[in-house]
C-alpha cells in the first residue's frame, strides 16, 4: 500500500508551485477563484498518490469528499468557530468564504483525473 512514486510527486511540487503562483499574481474573476480551486484537488490527489498506492476511483471520491467537506466547513464559518479568525495561515488552508461553484470546481478536477487515468489506461492496450 505505501509506495513512493516520483511522478505524482513532481507532479505535486509542480501543481503546488503553479497554486502559489496564483494565489500571488493572478487576481481575475476565473483563473483564481475557479481554476485554482479544479487544480486543488488534483494536488491533494497527486500528494496522496506520492505515497500511497492506491485505485485511481477510489483516493478521487476520496479527495473530493474531502474537498467537499472543507467547503461545508466554510458555510459554517469553521474558522471563526474554532477562534481561528486571526490566523492568515488558517484562513487562508481552511478558507472563509463557502462557494457553491467551488464543489463544481472540485467535482470537475476530480473528473479530470478519473478521465487523464481512464485515457492513460487505455493507451496502454
Amino acid at each position: 500500500m505505501l509506495k513512493f512514486q516520483r511522478k505524482y510527486f513532481i507532479a505535486t511540487i509542480i501543481l503546488f508551485l503553479v497554486e502559489v503562483f496564483i494565489a500571488l499574481f493572478v487576481h481575475d474573476s476565473f483563473i483564481r477563484p475557479f481554476f485554482g480551486d479544479v487544480l486543488v484537488v488534483i494536488l491533494i490527489y497527486c500528494f496522496i498518490k506520492s505515497f500511497i498506492n492506491s485505485p485511481v476511483v477510489i483516493t478521487a471520491v476520496a479527495v473530493l469528499l474531502f474537498a467537499c467537506t472543507i467547503e461545508v466547513l466554510q458555510y459554517f464559518n469553521i474558522v471563526k468557530v474554532l477562534g481561528l479568525q486571526n490566523s492568515a495561515v488558517a484562513r487562508t488552508v481552511i478558507g472563509t468564504s463557502f462557494e457553491w461553484t467551488d464543489l463544481l470546481a472540485y467535482m470537475l478536477g476530480v473528473g479530470l483525473v478519473i478521465l487523464l487515468s481512464f485515457y492513460k489506461h487505455l493507451l496502454k492496450k
